[in-house]
């Protein structure tokens, strides 16, 4: 269980929390978080082959998230600059699980791992699904779209970790805060 508190700051809702899980795994420094982050081989091929094919593409999102918090993810999302149509060129064997998406999900069985083109979203009429999917050039824009900075963080073994919004600091205070506008983001998420 956990506890939530929140206040406005700026246009932005900071909400505290605490957790058992939280309370047990004391983060002391930004050096160590790099450390915990550790790819199941599978992730770590399919970021090396889209590195190959001279394409970005990183770990993002929860599975970053919990890496840092030193829990175990459940599943691992992959961000890329290349598009849907590239992904399915590189593996074997891919499911359009989402293409109107950017989302493709490499099959490496029995492992499955949702790659996504970068990025942007336009619109919320129906406030859960964009009205319009942008593919974006940077992973920047694609993790600018993201609800909270605890998310918008991304891994590549190469070249580290990516945090454009202070997400591991978040992470270490215990804090969640929106990416952005926090009434534009819960409106797009209702």
């Amino acid at each position: 269980s956990f506890f939530i508190m929140y206040s406005t700051s700026g246009g932005r809702i900071i909400l505290k929390f605490i957790s058992n899980s939280l309370l047990n795994h004391k983060i002391t420094s930004v050096q160590q978080f790099s450390l915990n982050i550790i790819l199941p081989p599978e992730v770590e091929y399919i970021i090396k082959k889209l590195n190959s094919a001279e394409f970005e593409a990183y770990a993002v999102g929860g599975c970053v998230r919990d890496s840092i918090m030193g829990i175990t993810p459940s599943d691992w999302d992959v961000a890329t600059s290349a598009r849907p149509h590239q992904v399915k060129g590189l593996f074997e064997k891919t499911a359009d699980s989402g293409i109107k998406y950017g989302t493709v999900t490499v099959i490496l069985f029995p492992f499955f791992c949702e790659v996504t083109t970068f990025r942007g979203e336009n619109g919320y009429r129906d406030f859960r699904h964009p009205d319009e999917i942008v593919f974006a050039d940077s992973l920047e824009e694609d993790l600018a779209r993201r609800d909270f900075t605890i998310n918008a963080i991304a891994w590549n073994p190469q070249t580290g970790l990516k945090d454009p919004f202070g997400g591991i600091n978040d992470i270490k205070d215990k804090l969640i805060r929106t990416v952005g506008e926090a009434g534009k983001r819960f409106g797009e998420d209702a």
